[in-house]
């Protein structure tokens, strides 16, 4: 349901761009945002879009990492500058999708992950 790509391995201070496209059956899109999970640690939020235009970011990568949207292509993207070493994991998109108009039911969705990985 979620395809998300971008990934790769760079040097210290270098950019990358994920993206994650959603796909089947969508009446409307509430949630849509960016986790890590670096090894051995937990899950964390990144970056997040919450409640209409809001977006959320870790403090970590504020000033850093910017979060965006194409709402016609169901898609969201993670724009990720002066990366550091310690922001390599494996990035997850997650959607939280409504499926049908005549349902208020949302589901969440994950993404495959894609892996960043930072070298000094």
């Amino acid at each position: 349901q979620l395809q998300a790509s971008g990934g790769g391995l760079v040097q210290a201070g270098e950019s990358l761009r994920l993206s994650c496209a959603a796909s089947g059956s969508i009446f409307s899109i509430s949630v849509m945002g960016w986790y890590r999970q670096a090894a051995g640690k937990q899950r964390e939020l990144v970056a997040t879009y919450t409640s209409g235009d809001s977006t959320n970011y870790a403090d970590s990568v504020k000033g850093r990492f910017a979060i965006s949207r194409d709402k016609a292509k169901n898609t969201v993207y993670l724009q990720m500058n002066s990366l550091k070493p310690e922001d390599t994991a494996v990035y997850y998109c997650k959607i939280s999708i409504r499926r049908l108009a005549a349902s208020l039911v949302t589901y969440d969705y994950w993404g495959q992950g894609t892996q960043v990985t930072v070298s000094s």
